[in-house]
């Protein structure tokens, strides 16, 4: 873990990560990106929750699982994580590189 850029404390899970943790049900994958940008692609089981109407008291609650975010890049899951931990909730994971690392590690998307 370290401090973020945008305060708190993050910790950066690759998409590898992510991805094993999507497939045997540990992570639940929330999404920040914007409407439009999800219609148009996203990763498999992501949850929709954008940055710009984001709300840390009506995050998912993800039980027993880690709720990771991620955006297209990395910088707006961040933000995310930071928002949450100053609203008093300890989530602090996001996805490095975000949906350009997930696509260029080969991973599928949703497309449309």
């Amino acid at each position: 873990m370290e401090q973020n850029p945008f305060g708190g404390v993050i910790e950066h899970l690759s998409v590898e990560e992510v991805k094993a943790g999507l497939e045997d049900g540990s992570i639940l994958l929330v999404d920040v990106r914007e409407p439009n940008e999800l219609a148009a692609e996203r990763i498999p089981g992501a949850v929709d929750f954008p940055l710009s109407a984001f709300d840390a008291e009506a995050l998912p609650d993800p039980g027993e699982k880690t709720l990771v975010f991620s955006c297209r890049s990395g910088q707006r899951s961040q933000k995310a994580a930071a928002a949450a931990q100053a609203a008093g909730h300890d989530r602090h994971h996001h996805m490095a590189g975000g949906l350009l690392a997930w696509k260029a590690a080969g991973f599928a998307t949703d497309v449309g």
